[in-house]
């Protein structure tokens, strides 16, 4: 059936279909079970198109899954970077169809590199590589993974064997195995249950506790992105956190506060911290966002320690346009949206060791960081608790930052490790290893929670190795499918 043929009109009619439906098993929607209905739709008759067809296919799932998942870059554009909205709606829609484009390359390759021979197997592969691509190519977007939806599904035990992309590649596989079945295909129906029915055999937990549990509080501001940056709102920052710690029992290990929780400088912020920090129980940690500077001219993202912690991190991979200016020669100066009152960041070295706090190893992901499944395990290997601070105030009361939950708490499923989230306007959350909310605050209220979280050792077959099993396995079913003779033309 993958060679059906039909109008290429309804094909990308359907691609577009599906890249919605793609939305939709993520966070807030959490249909799952769409994932291979989706990739399903774009199999569909895929070998009687030219590579060129198919590529406008690919570009037209990638406009249905941008345009409907990550259009909330519109509220960044608009809303917090006084831009109108002609050219704000222009920018998100030209960043959803430069975005789209990472889908058509993906489906020109394969049609021109491949035939039918075994295509239910050369197409999902071909999808998880397409997906390596966008994780990696022009510093990566890895949003809206096909896997990312799978942490509370039945395949979600297939997590810490491979990471989001095992997710991914089952969940394609299943969805052209499906489209095989129909075309009465019938031996398709057993690699696809077993896919499915394997997990239940998978261990539980392949981590364990480790020591005592810590007692940990996590403070979420609330404070308006539009004053942030203001007098005004550097005093408010001061005060609600230190008013928030303040409230906090004393019995406590950890004190988290979100990234760049005071909007200053570490040296302008120091007075602050060390008041803070002269209240605070000997046996008490606190760690902070905060932007650092250096002489050199140099800035960074950062978290740094207070009392009984040990350490700094400087975030590694930063946010284009957000905490950098690509081609900033060129576009500095255009339009107001390339001139935010933020100075350029510069990336921290790789392999920083943990920070520590009660004696605790912990590995930090800022932000954006979170949604990079190997840069996390990488953290994870040398960690017993996961800690990531973010500030998605820039995003309002869109789908992002929901997603943004989804994505972290698969990190800490695949890596069996407690995942602390500590926000500035939520979601502020504690995770457990199996990738479960233990506590949760509300979103867009200034509160604080508390909860246990247990310091882990052992790791995960992921942990070990990364995504880079599941990239040969990708690779290895697209092999079958290679031409070897005539490519079909462009």
């Amino acid at each position: 059936m993958s060679e059906l043929r039909f109008p290429p009109a309804l094909g990308c009619l359907l691609a577009l279909a599906a890249g919605v439906l793609t939305t939709l098993t993520a966070s807030p929607f959490e249909l799952w079970w769409l994932g291979p209905v989706a990739v399903g739709l774009v199999y569909l008759g895929i070998h009687a198109l030219t590579p060129g067809q198919a590529a406008l296919r690919g570009w037209c799932y990638g406009l249905g899954l941008f345009g409907s998942g990550a259009s909330w870059v519109y509220v960044s554009i608009h809303d917090y970077g006084y831009t109108g909205v002609p050219l704000a709606v222009f920018l998100t829609a030209l960043f959803v169809a430069s975005m789209a484009l990472f889908l058509a390359v993906t489906l020109w390759l394969y049609r021109r590199l491949t035939g039918p021979r075994l295509a239910a197997l050369s197409f999902a592969g071909a999808w998880v590589l397409g997906e390596w691509l966008r994780t990696w190519l022009f510093t990566g977007f890895p949003w809206l993974l096909l896997g990312s939806a799978h942490v509370d599904s039945p395949l979600a035990p297939w997590a810490p064997v491979g990471g989001v992309y095992l997710l991914s590649l089952i969940t394609a596989l299943t969805g052209t195995l499906l489209v095989e079945f129909l075309a009465r295909r019938w031996w398709t129906v057993a690699p696809a249950a077993a896919l499915w029915l394997i997990p239940l055999a998978l261990p539980a937990q392949w981590t364990q506790p480790a020591g005592e549990p810590l007692r940990v509080a996590l403070l979420q501001g609330n404070l308006d992105q539009l004053i942030k940056w203001t007098p005004e709102g550097q005093r408010e920052a001061a005060n609600i956190y230190a008013e928030l710690t303040r409230e906090q029992p004393e019995d406590l290990d950890l004190i988290v506060w979100p990234e760049a929780a005071l909007p200053m400088f570490e040296d302008q912020a120091r007075p602050i911290l060390e008041r803070v920090q002269s209240n605070l129980a000997p046996e008490t940690a606190l760690f902070t966002g905060v932007l650092q500077r250096e002489a050199q001219g140099r800035y960074f993202n950062s978290v740094i320690g207070l009392g009984n912690a040990e350490g700094e991190y400087r975030k590694e991979h930063l946010v284009p346009f957000g905490e950098y200016l690509p081609l900033e020669s060129l576009l500095r100066g255009t339009i107001a949206f390339f001139d935010l009152p933020m100075p350029a960041m510069t990336p921290g070295p790789s392999g920083q060791a943990p920070m520590v706090a009660a004696g605790t190893t912990i590995g930090n992901a800022i932000c954006y960081e979170i949604i990079y499944a190997d840069l996390v395990a990488e953290r994870a290997r040398d960690s017993a608790l996961l800690m990531t601070v973010s500030n998605d105030t820039w995003f309002g009361e869109s789908i992002g930052p929901l997603q943004h939950l989804q994505m972290a708490r698969l990190r800490a499923l695949e890596n069996g490790r407690y995942l602390v989230r500590a926000t500035s306007n939520g979601v502020t959350v504690i995770v457990d290893p199996l990738g479960r909310i233990a506590a949760r605050a509300p979103q867009f209220e200034m509160t604080s929670i508390t909860g246990e979280v247990h310091p882990m050792e052992g790791l995960t077959p992921f942990t070990r190795t990364g995504s880079w099993p599941v990239w040969l396995l990708a690779a290895l079913l697209v092999l079958p499918g290679l031409r070897l003779g005539r490519r079909p033309t462009a």
